[in-house]
């Protein structure tokens, strides 16, 4: 059996010298944001000698590069024209592809790869090869030729030996000498696996690791530690290997622990790109300080799953210097190269309305359009309601008193526990009161005891809570209000005479109903938009069926109030502002899809103009005129079909198709719904992740390392992936990690 041993110098050939390190010469590097790409990353031996293996199996975990993209470019320079073939990837699996210099590369040989100034070692490694023409069938073949062909003992062949070798730790000489017996390693994969356990239901709760004295002297040693020993408690077994571990080898640091959760964050990351596979998505962005002031930025990848079903992956949190728009490209770029996703694949960008985001020229949108003309900007449709709705009150002077005056009440009866106390008791005894005289039904979840909320600007669901609990709580809040002018302090008493005044003024009971029945209105789109599931029809069509209640609401209802109101109601035009942009055109051109619109009239002729226009690059010559008679075909099997009139959405149409198997008929008409489907509708996904962010980075863990957040973070939100991943999958992937002391399988 051959033995590898890993030399902490390398020995490098003279025509290159190498730089010379010191020991104490090593430098920090990031192994999260190693260089995927083979054209633009460090070799190897650019490192020092005592950081190389790590780095070498950072990468052989990661897997050769291999982007498949929909067109690669031909190379204009020779005579008869010729383009890089991702068919290659099947017949020789070490091969790796860089989009940026359009050069292929060899894998193991870069992974082993020392300074040469030998034309022949450089080609695959360090220059690359663009001589499309000199790859064919036959012994001619350049990659062939790379390979050694017959030559068992080639610099490739040796390079890929030594890949095996350095991932296979049962041959390395320390283990050798161990000499571990099958005893030890199944007591050491039992340990581990209760580790893993432990790990992942911690991350899976958000709660925090260690603890503040982990000494075994400690009444209390962190939630790690003492959930592992109430596992020893009920596992004889167990017990006994936590007590025959290693004192050098017990991996209940918290480096260890680092590593277990980010080993399951890998794999989670993995999963999803395996389900996104070589489809289309779109990246859903936004950014928000977390509990240290750090600026992060939440990735979000939409996509159509292989059932029809829209899916919205959180994808990490990053950690950016600052929020101008070319630093977020770049941590994005980085982010889905460092997972093989080609940016070229982008066919959607939802991000909030700042002006980094959305600019025209120099906003990150830009930015990602120069590079995919098909990456469509589609500004969150949620926050262009909130947009639209504050505008719309603040606008109005009576309309933005009294919201103000809402929140004055509710800091005023609300400002301590003792008035939080006689408001419950008085809603108590109302409720009571309108029970006795048969004016309210008793049952179970009804008439429950509540209290005044605040309403929030960024988040305007929470006005119409905020209505509907002074509505509910009026005469209560009255009650306390009266109680203060009574006894509370002189200044106490100033405002709630104040408050109470204009509370029971005829004015402010007006809006306040008012304005209930206008959220009452909104807050179903503002709900419905924040759904991950959303498609970006439907969402069109709440906004006009929206606007044109409010319409109808203007028109028909109130009438003896329609002086006093139609000053605010003119404001709410703002919406079809806010709504108008160049992607209207994608969303009217769209909506040829929908099956609503479709069973009444469908219109084969938009359709076709959305890809020739909006999709072009997705679809060859020959695709977009078989595209029309696909159509055709379509209009009279499906459309008129009795089943296509029970289907509501576009996004049901995309999820019948694939269950009953006319997605493979009609492909290329699934393809152009699949690419409506991608783009986004809100950001209310990123904005959750930043919810889970402050659930799990506390004032408590403000310390908490930016790669150990976003790790933390990924299993917490895609827990139901997390908790698919087999333990034993978890074992092998720790153990290749890094170079391990005792073995676990």
């Amino acid at each position: 059996m051959t033995l590898l041993t890993i030399s902490n110098n390398d020995d490098l050939p003279s025509e290159i010298p190498p730089k010379r390190f010191k020991n104490t010469e090593t430098e920090e590097v990031d192994l999260d944001s190693l260089e995927p790409d083979p054209g633009l990353r460090r070799q190897i031996w650019e490192y020092h000698p005592n950081q190389r293996d790590e780095i070498r199996r950072v990468y052989l975990n990661l897997k050769a590069y291999q982007p498949i993209l929909q067109e690669y470019p031909l190379n204009k320079i020779i005579k008869h024209p010729r383009r890089f073939q991702s068919t290659w990837y099947e017949q020789f699996p070490w091969l790796e592809y860089s989009p940026t210099k359009d050069k292929a590369y060899c894998f193991p040989c870069f992974i082993f790869n020392k300074p040469s100034g030998c034309l022949n070692q450089t080609t695959f490694t360090v220059d690359g090869f663009d001589k499309w023409k000199k790859v064919r069938n036959g012994k001619a073949c350049a990659f062939l030729g790379h390979m050694g062909k017959d030559n068992v003992s080639s610099p490739h062949r040796n390079a890929e030996k030594a890949c095996e070798d350095l991932m296979n730790q049962t041959q390395h000489i320390s283990r050798r000498f161990d000499n571990f017996n099958d005893e030890q390693v199944a007591t050491n994969h039992l340990r581990l696996k209760a580790h893993i356990h432990v790990v992942l239901l911690l991350a899976l709760q958000g709660i925090p690791f260690r603890g503040h004295d982990e000494k075994s002297s400690s009444s209390n040693r962190g939630n790690f530690l003492e959930f592992l020993d109430v596992l020893t408690m009920y596992n004889d077994e167990l017990s006994k290997a936590i007590a025959k571990a290693p004192k050098n080898a017990k991996y209940t640091s918290h480096d260890i622990q680092k590593q277990i959760l980010h080993v399951f964050s890998v794999r989670v990351k993995n999963t999803i790109r395996e389900e996104i596979g070589v489809a289309k998505y779109c990246i859903i962005v936004d950014e928000a300080r977390d509990e240290s002031k750090r600026e992060q930025m939440s990735i979000v990848l939409r996509f159509v799953d292989s059932n029809g079903f829209i899916q919205e992956c959180f994808f990490g949190l990053v950690h950016v210097s600052d929020t101008a728009a070319l630093t977020l490209k770049d941590a994005i770029y980085s982010a889905l190269a460092h997972y093989n996703l080609d940016v070229q694949n982008i066919r959607g960008q939802g991000y909030d309305g700042a002006s980094n985001m959305r600019g025209e020229f120099n906003g990150l949108q830009a930015l990602i359009i120069k590079d995919c003309k098909s990456a469509y900007y589609v500004h969150c449709f949620a926050h262009r309601l909130q947009l639209a709705l504050v505008a719309a009150a603040k606008n109005m002077t009576p309309i933005h008193q009294f919201f103000d005056r809402l929140t004055f009440i509710v800091n005023i009866v609300g400002s301590s526990c003792k008035r939080n106390d006689e408001l419950k008791n008085a809603h108590a005894d109302d409720i009571a009161y309108l029970i006795a005289i048969n004016e309210l039904e008793t049952g179970r979840g009804l008439n429950q005891i509540g209290t005044l909320q605040r309403a929030v600007d960024t988040r305007w669901s929470s006005h119409l809570r905020s209505l509907k609990g002074l509505i509910k709580m009026f005469s209560a809040s009255c009650t306390v209000l009266l109680k203060i002018m009574d006894d509370g302090l002189p200044s106490q008493r100033a405002d709630a005479t104040t408050v109470y005044d204009e509370m029971t003024s005829f004015d402010f009971v007006f809006i306040l109903h008012l304005m209930k029945e206008i959220m009452g209105i909104t807050d179903i789109l503002c709900q419905t938009l924040q759904s991950k599931s959303q498609d970006i029809i439907n969402a069109m069509e709440l906004v006009l069926s929206t606007k044109n209640l409010l319409q109808q609401m203007r028109d028909n209802k109130w009438d003896d109030l329609l002086v006093k109101v139609k000053s605010f109601y003119s404001q709410l035009q703002e919406i079809n502002g806010r709504f108008s942009d160049d992607a209207m055109e994608l969303l009217t051109l769209s909506n040829a899809l929908n099956p609503q619109n479709a069973a009444e009239s469908f219109r084969v002729v938009d359709i076709c103009k959305l890809v020739e226009k909006f999709y072009a690059q997705d679809f060859t010559r020959d695709e977009k005129e078989q595209l029309e008679m696909q159509l055709k075909h379509y209009e009279y099997n499906v459309v008129k079909g009795s089943d296509y009139k029970n289907l509501s959405t576009i996004s049901e149409l995309c999820q019948w198709l694939v269950k009953t198997n006319k997605s493979v008929t009609y492909n290329l008409i699934f393809r152009v719904i699949v690419l409506v489907l991608t783009l986004p509708v809100s950001t209310a996904t990123s904005e959750r992740s930043f919810s889970a962010m402050n659930i799990v980075k506390t004032r408590l863990r403000s310390k908490m390392e930016d790669a150990f957040l976003s790790d933390a973070l990924m299993v917490y939100i895609e827990r139901e992936i997390a908790k698919s991943v087999s333990i034993e999958a978890i074992i092998e992937d720790f153990e290749n990690l890094k170079e391990r002391r005792i073995p676990f399988s």
